[in-house]
């Protein structure tokens, strides 16, 4: 039986970023000098980070190692270019994933006229090292699984008009995140920004107050 095992609220993230440079982050789990060591990973996630990019702000080239990376975008368009030569656009609907492997180096930058807000997910390999990888998945459909085998984890994303109910898969750890609305998970209502972290074997019912937008991820380990 599924047991809602930590609710994490999102004005009680750790706030991080520049804003003087129009860069605004808030961490979900332990990060940078925000150090929590009950709060370091959930199965295999590692970060769950919401960052505000102003137009023209960004993150300049920096490095990542051993790090499954997935992006959603909410609101923007994201710029990304990285040391083995790609360079795409990134926007609301697309799921994009950088495998860091032994080591490569990135920019994220909203070169775009209007703000940028996007939801980026670490995940711990299982093996680390290897050569680094990239894709962009264009509009991920509704309930569309997206798996990430090196971490050993399966991203779902759900859309829900209000009344709607889904069912969250079944697994040991299954992390939720609302994007957009509320939802009601257990017997607690669960608002914009606000993550659960879920463990058993059942997966709990679902409900919509209002249309919302989740990012799930299903871990069986």
């Amino acid at each position: 039986m599924y047991r809602v095992i930590d609710v994490r609220r999102s004005g009680d993230r750790y706030p991080g970023g520049e804003p003087e440079a129009g860069i605004e982050s808030r961490h979900a789990f332990s990060f940078g000098p925000h150090y929590d060591p009950d709060n370091l990973r959930f199965g295999a996630i590692l970060a769950c980070n919401e960052e505000h990019l102003a137009p023209g702000a960004g993150f300049d080239e920096h490095p990542h190692s051993h790090t499954e990376i997935v992006t959603w975008v909410v609101e923007g368009e994201l710029t990304h270019r990285d040391s083995t030569g790609h360079e795409t656009r990134v926007r609301p609907g697309d799921v994009q994933r950088l495998s860091s492997g032994g080591g490569v180096r990135h920019v994220e930058r909203n070169d775009g006229t209007v703000p940028l807000t996007f939801v980026q997910m670490w995940l711990a390999p299982r093996d680390p090292g290897g050569a680094p990888g990239y894709e962009v998945v264009r509009g991920i459909a509704d309930s569309t699984p997206y798996d990430v085998p090196a971490a050993g984890a399966m991203l779902h994303v759900r859309r829900l008009a209000a009344g709607g109910r889904t069912e969250l898969p079944g697994a040991s750890h299954v992390y939720v995140h609302v994007v957009r609305g509320a939802v009601r998970l257990g017997g607690t209502e669960l608002a914009a920004g606000d993550a659960a972290r879920v463990t058993g074997e059942a997966g709990p019912q679902t409900l919509a107050v209002s249309d919302a937008e989740l990012l799930v991820w299903e871990m069986p380990e």
